[in-house]
């Protein structure tokens, strides 16, 4: 059975406007957060992979209290469940990075997409395909996949996944 996890912050949600890192949604202002958009092409790919899984994918996202309610009502503002029929249920969260690979071998998952080599790297033998998502300044070895965007992210999963 196929399973994947996937990373909201810089993954799902996007994280720069205009070449700036925005930083908004981690801010007080509500509203403003709100309007953080989502990853180019992100809620498109996620509703194929939710096809491509059979329902079986999950976002896994590090933060706290505050946070983890604001991506809640980022997702519910975005209608990301209507758009990509992920199931919303489906959302883990932790407090440490390191709890991700945890959450990962709990749900049996055999694929990962996160922005963060260090988040990744745990997950070594214990999720089969590891996908490093974004511009990346740290050198790639042989045990992920880098994809730069949702595009490459797609082509590369479905590749893997025939």
């Amino acid at each position: 059975m196929k399973r994947i996890g996937i990373d909201f912050g810089k993954v799902i949600m996007g994280a720069s406007t205009n070449g700036k890192e925005d930083t908004a949604f981690f801010g007080d202002n509500f509203l403003e957060a709100m309007q953080t958009p989502p990853s180019e092409k992100a809620f498109e790919s996620i509703s194929r992979i939710v096809q491509l899984f059979d329902g079986d994918a999950w976002i896994i996202s590090k933060c706290g209290p505050a946070i983890q309610d604001k991506t809640k009502k980022w997702l519910d503002h975005w209608d990301f469940y209507r758009a990509t029929g992920f199931k919303r249920q489906h959302i883990r969260f932790c407090l440490k990075r390191h709890e991700k690979t945890a959450i990962a071998e709990e749900l049996r998952l055999n694929y990962f997409i996160d922005d963060r080599a260090d988040v990744l790297e745990p997950m070594r033998g214990i999720v089969e395909n590891l996908y490093l998502f974004g511009d990346q300044t740290v050198p790639i070895s042989g045990w992920l996949f880098p994809v730069k965007n949702w595009q490459v992210a797609m082509s590369t999963i479905e590749s893997h996944t025939r």
